[in-house]
């Protein structure tokens, strides 16, 4: 009984914070930026309401950051809202993992023993990549376990590595930059296969506003530490998924990012650097991917051109 009561007051205090969410001092905003990028996202026919169902009529969560000046810049379109984020929340579980091998809690070369319910995984998430699924019994590293759990975006590489993190610890380090809401509550399994406590939980949700300050503090190596934020970056910068965003970005365009994709919900959020200009983008949509992929694709194309103009302002 105290354990599910607690759970309640924690759900509390999230819708609480839902509503408190602020954008941090040390960016700046310029209303033409947010203008510019509001009418890219109309243009782009993603302005409306969408119904997801169980969670009611649901609207897009966007932001961009302009890298380029002195100040970076935000803007988006309500990049407050919280939304889903199926596999993208992943990049805060490695966030964890990477702070704990840097304590020297473990190795990244620690062995660890898959075991069932985590071994969730019947396909690949990344059809054509050749590590084989993870099964009961497997041992394999922590190091081996984060490049699949980012790169692939592998489901039971990811319930391993939670529970290795621990939910708590995770939580706790997102709350030191006030991603407050965008707490990790739930492995990549059903309900009846959950921990104690975790079974009643929310459902894990996330801003644009949080991931797109979660990208820039990888880029600022200020996330942990600098260890942690260049570890992270190599990770993400090995994404296989090319499909989203990425597929706006011109070839010689690097992109730093993470992609989830799950029912009705697409999203994807990452820095792109093409030696000249450098920018955050983070797009979480309640549409399935079949029919948002060719609008992302614009939004993406869009933005660059933007971001290139006002570099050459």
């Amino acid at each position: 009984m105290k354990l599910k009561f607690t759970f309640f007051l924690f759900l509390i205090i999230v819708s609480m914070l839902h509503a408190q969410v602020k954008i941090p001092a040390y960016y700046q905003q310029e209303k033409s930026f947010t203008d510019a990028l509001e009418k890219i996202i109309t243009n782009a026919g993603l302005n409306g309401s969408y119904d997801a169902g169980e969670d009611g009529m649901e609207k897009i969560s966007f932001a961009v950051i302009d890298l380029n000046g002195r100040q970076p810049v935000i803007g988006g379109v309500n990049m407050n809202n919280f939304i889903y984020p199926a596999s993208v929340y992943k990049m805060y579980v490695a966030m964890e993992i990477l702070k704990q091998v840097s304590n020297k809690d473990y190795s990244l070369y620690k062995t660890y023993v898959v075991k069932s319910p985590n071994d969730v995984d019947t396909a690949k998430e990344i059809f054509n990549d050749p590590r084989p699924l993870l099964k009961n019994g497997d041992t394999v590293t922590v190091k081996y376990l984060l490049d699949l759990m980012i790169t692939r975006s592998d489901n039971s590489a990811a319930n391993c590595l939670i529970d290795l993190a621990n939910r708590k610890h995770i939580n706790k380090t997102m709350h030191a930059y006030n991603w407050h809401g965008s707490e990790v509550t739930r492995k990549f399994l059903g309900r009846q296969f959950e921990d104690p406590g975790y079974d009643t939980i929310r459902g894990t949700e996330t801003s644009a506003l949080h991931a797109a300050d979660f990208m820039y503090k990888i880029n600022t190596d200020q996330l942990v530490s600098p260890w942690v934020s260049m570890q992270l970056k190599v990770l993400l910068g090995g994404q296989l998924d090319k499909s989203k965003l990425a597929a706006g970005l011109p070839d010689n365009a690097m992109y730093y990012h993470k992609t989830g994709w799950w029912s009705i919900y697409t999203n994807d959020v990452g820095i792109v650097d093409d030696g000249k200009i450098k920018y955050i983008i983070a797009l979480f949509t309640p549409i399935q991917e079949e029919e948002v992929a060719l609008k992302m694709k614009k939004v993406s194309d869009e933005v660059y051109k933007l971001i290139s103009k006002r570099a050459a302002n």
